[in-house]
This record gives C-alpha cells, sequence and structure tokens, in this order.
C-alpha cells in the first residue's frame, strides 16, 4: 500500500509570485502544481523531504512521515510578508512558503 501527498497551491488576497511550482519529493521532481490547483503524489510509507520550486525561488525543504493509506496535506504560496519578500531576493529559499495542513486524514 502507498501514502498520498497532498498539495495545493492557495493564497488568500493577492500573491506576486504566481506561477508554476515544481514539487520535489526526496530529491526528485514530483509534479507540478498551478495556482488555485491540487495535485495527489502517491509516496512510499515513512519519511520523505518536501520542497518546491520556481525557477531559482523555493521553499525551505521540510520532512513529513507518511503511515500507510494517510495523506499528508501541505499547502503552498509565494505570498509572504514585505521584509521576508524582500530578503528573498538575497535568499531564494525564503521567496515560496510551504505549510503543513492540519487536517490529514486517512484514506
Amino acid at each position: 500500500m502507498t501514502a498520498t501527498l497532498k498539495m495545493t497551491h492557495k493564497a488568500i488576497g493577492v500573491e506576486v509570485r504566481r506561477g508554476t511550482y515544481d514539487i520535489v519529493v526526496d530529491g526528485q521532481r514530483a509534479g507540478s502544481l498551478e495556482m488555485n490547483d491540487t495535485i495527489e503524489i502517491p509516496v512510499e510509507p515513512g519519511r520523505h523531504t518536501l520542497q518546491i520550486r520556481s525557477g531559482r525561488n523555493s521553499s525551505r525543504t521540510q520532512t513529513f512521515e507518511a503511515a500507510e493509506s494517510q495523506t499528508v496535506a501541505f499547502r503552498c504560496t509565494g505570498k509572504s510578508f514585505l521584509p521576508i519578500f524582500l530578503a528573498s531576493f538575497v535568499v531564494p529559499s525564503l521567496a515560496l512558503q510551504l505549510r503543513r495542513e492540519a487536517d490529514d486524514r486517512s484514506l
């Protein structure tokens, strides 16, 4: 059996960095995500790393644990507070935000 990684690209309000995001799981590109889209990616149960990228911009790498038949949900956005937005021009890993959703569910 496998687990599911559910990714949603959604922002409330204005988002400057609206392009397509590449989803990187365990260092390998696993798919892409457009604004206001959701994608589900099958993953093996166990520990994984996750990052989103868009050109030189990226999120920080996050680690998550997925149990068999579990859905692990994340939301990503290019929206951030002004100081972080400005700092992202120097530190590209601050440009995109990746947040785990609290409502993980089993299939």
